[in-house]
């Protein structure tokens, strides 16, 4: 009883929201070209310095983000931009069901906060459940969501002195991010398969013009990897 006293204490919990901090920095400063190159895009698009600010700051969607901004940027009808955007962020919701049964009790002020913040970077840093679990994931999303406000602002005022930032490739941060939180959790065969056949049929799309190659070969991996791993329990 006495070390349970001791863990709710506000210097435990103050450990717990630092230690989310600590996890996901390296995670933060691999978005900093992400988050240059949508502050510099949102001015290109024609937005105010503070729309553009205000659009970081209250949608914070990362790739989702960049995409709208591009979309806008030839003209795309609003309706295929809500579309795309539904399609690019749908892995928000699997995030949120393996969340949900530790979440579901905490105090609503927590949840609104916590859904506001869940980034697939989050979710990376997510998986390793520890003491006072809700503070570490408030600590981790808010110093995220902190360094990408910050990293778009400059990106804001970068687009005044530095124009057409989007043709330095910064966007090459999305796919090494993305890496850097997948390679992790591949442990096992039956997962590697199933990123592999993702990556090359992304490829194969792309070159096929499809649209939403990656959404589509992701989900076509991961049925890869269940049915390789059924299959494989059924030989064992």
């Amino acid at each position: 009883m006495l070390t349970e006293s001791i863990d709710d204490t506000p210097m435990s919990q103050s450990k717990a929201f630092l230690n989310g901090v600590i996890k996901i920095l390296p995670l933060c400063f691999a978005v900093l070209p992400w988050g240059l190159l949508a502050g510099s895009m949102a001015i290109q698009a024609g937005l105010t310095t503070l729309q553009a600010i205000g659009m970081s700051v209250l949608v914070f969607a990362g790739a989702a983000q960049l995409m709208t901004l591009g979309l806008v940027m030839v003209g795309t009808p609003a309706l295929t931009i809500i579309i795309s955007v539904f399609l690019i962020t749908t892995q928000h919701y699997l995030y949120a069901l393996y969340l949900r049964d530790d979440i579901s009790k905490q105090p609503l002020k927590h949840r609104l906060m916590l859904g506001f913040l869940l980034t697939d970077e989050l979710f990376a840093v997510s998986i390793k459940k520890q003491q006072h679990y809700i503070y570490y994931l408030l600590g981790a999303g808010i110093c995220f969501y902190l360094c990408w406000v910050l990293f778009s602002i400059c990106g804001v005022l970068l687009a005044a002195s530095v124009p057409n930032l989007d043709q330095y490739h910064l966007d090459f941060s999305i796919v090494a991010t993305f890496i850097a939180i997948v390679v992790p959790f591949i442990k096992n065969l039956n997962t590697l398969v199933g990123v592999m056949v993702s990556v090359v049929l992304t490829i194969v799309f792309l070159s096929l013009g499809i649209k939403s190659a990656a959404i589509l070969a992701g989900v076509i991996g991961m049925l890869t990897a269940t049915c390789l791993q059924n299959l494989r329990e059924r030989a064992a």
